[in-house]
């Protein structure tokens, strides 16, 4: 059964777990982070609510997209006290760097990975649907998709790690068996970072407990520690290998097609790119980073 057509079933049930979405974002962001939401409120349904996750002092200029449906969260609120952000002084103060006894320095990505998690413990949403400040719908989407009679869907990619992947895929297989403590296999055959994905807070809450239990200290001293770790790693690993897949279900669909690396696109190459977008695909993430320009994929999400 394909997603559309476990979609279809789920209709029909009476088992709905309620679900936010998650977005961890910063002050350089913000005007991606505005088309998002403007076009989350255009296509997206079946969420209750909407949570923005930002470092302090990005927290008045996100306040500008709250709603009844929308949140700001202050990263104050999810990580602990000995955790302290300062401009880099290596990077001329340009970037933020986040210092403590208990862990390595950790930037802004770590963090934002650590929000993630974090967030899990403090909302009552029974589902969290990740979706990143640089996305972009174009098409109507229901979070329902990611519930089939009361399970919640991994996104698992397979066979993935036998040839070339962006990142460092491997070396965060092989961290987060460590962090859980999984002795076999050192890497996984399968990948599970995509962009739009979904998780049982449950789970990720069962997910920080293992860590600690395993290593007999919190989970975001072992986490930043490490440093070289994906939260998606961490908890597709976690579901297959420590719950052996309960309250789950696989999928391998994915639903944003994104624009990891490279360079900015033309006008012709960002209208191949979304012309040539698979069928089940609703959605597309330009890193921000690379520096396609905003106005044009604006113009494209509003023609």
């Amino acid at each position: 059964m394909d997603d559309r057509a476990a979609l279809s079933q789920d209709m029909s049930s009476e088992v709905r777990l309620s679900t936010a979405i998650v977005t961890a974002s910063y002050a350089p962001d913000f005007e991606r982070c505005r088309l998002l939401c403007e076009t989350l409120d255009r296509y997206v349904t079946g969420a209750d609510h909407h949570y923005i996750l930002v470092e302090g002092r990005d927290v008045a200029l996100f306040r500008q997209l709250e709603g009844p449906g929308r949140t700001v969260v202050d990263e104050r609120d999810l990580l602990p006290r000995w955790l302290h952000v300062i401009d880099d002084p290596l990077s001329l103060f340009r970037r933020r760097i986040w210092l403590s006894w208990r862990t390595k320095p950790l930037r802004g990505w770590h963090v934002q990975q650590l929000r993630r998690i974090a967030i899990a413990a403090h909302v009552p949403h029974e589902v969290l649907v990740y979706i990143d400040s640089d996305v972009a719908f174009l098409k109507p989407f229901d979070c329902r998709r990611f519930q089939r009679n009361g399970h919640v869907r991994l996104f698992r990619r397979s066979d993935a790690m036998g040839g070339w992947l962006p990142g460092n895929q491997k070396v965060w297989s092989q961290n987060a068996a460590e962090a859980l403590g999984i002795s076999a296999p050192v890497i996984s055959p399968y990948d599970y970072i995509a962009t739009l994905i979904a998780w049982r807070s449950a789970s990720a809450r069962d997910m920080c407990a293992r860590i600690e239990d395993t290593h007999s200290r919190g989970w975001i001293e072992v986490l930043g520690t490490t440093r070289k770790f994906s939260e998606c790693m961490l908890y597709g690993r976690f579901v297959d290998e420590v719950l052996n897949g309960d309250g789950h279900f696989h999928g391998a669909e994915e639903f944003c097609r994104v624009h990891w690396l490279g360079h900015a696109m033309s006008d012709q190459e960002f209208h191949d790119f979304v012309a040539t977008m698979a069928p089940e695909q609703v959605a597309i993430g330009m890193q921000s980073f690379i520096g396609t320009d905003l106005g044009r994929i604006r113009r494209l999400v509003e023609a």
